[in-house]
């Protein structure tokens, strides 16, 4: 269960997964409520009651300068680097399923959107993605080695409240 008001909540897991040997995935998820002002297109309102968060490595050398920066920040803010890329699949209010949203901050991150609106919420909603093939759809390169994992759940930007629940996720 995670609960956000005006906040994120963000679980990770680092993990080490050879490009060579990802494989689909499978997740589940119930939403209570969307987030109503959210658009995770625009950097002000960038939030979403459900993220499964998928972090790989990559080519740096191939950061813009901008994503260098970036990742500089995050190693001094956190002690570690960006990942080359994040890949999350995404609850969106207005969106249409199969979406593919960059995110207002930086190139790196691609959300996709796997469901959408309001008809299915207080459902447990299970799904399984080809996550190499959904890599190279929102990048258009690629995979590299799986580096973490996460679910997120956040209302940060738009200052509401939602809460939601996860399910077991298993990679093969």
């Amino acid at each position: 269960k995670a609960h956000a008001q005006s906040a994120a909540s963000m679980l990770r897991l680092r993990v080490k997964v050879l490009a060579t040997e990802i494989g689909r995935v499978r997740f589940s998820w119930k939403v209570q409520d969307l987030v109503v002002s959210a658009d995770m297109g625009d950097r002000e309102k960038d939030d979403a009651p459900v993220r499964t968060v998928f972090a790989f490595d990559g080519d740096r050398s191939l950061f813009s300068l901008k994503n260098t920066l970036m990742s500089e920040l995050s190693h001094s803010l956190t002690g570690e680097p960006m990942p080359y890329a994040v890949l999350m699949y995404v609850w969106s209010k207005t969106r249409p399923i199969g979406t593919v949203i960059h995110s207002p901050r930086t190139d790196r991150i691609r959300k996709i959107v796997i469901e959408s609106g309001s008809q299915h919420l207080n459902e447990w909603r299970v799904y399984e993605r080809d996550l190499k093939a959904d890599f190279e759809t929102a990048f258009h390169e690629p995979a590299g080695n799986l580096v973490g994992i996460g679910i997120m759940t956040d209302t940060d930007n738009t200052q509401s409240t939602v809460q939601s629940h996860y399910g077991p996720l298993t990679i093969s």
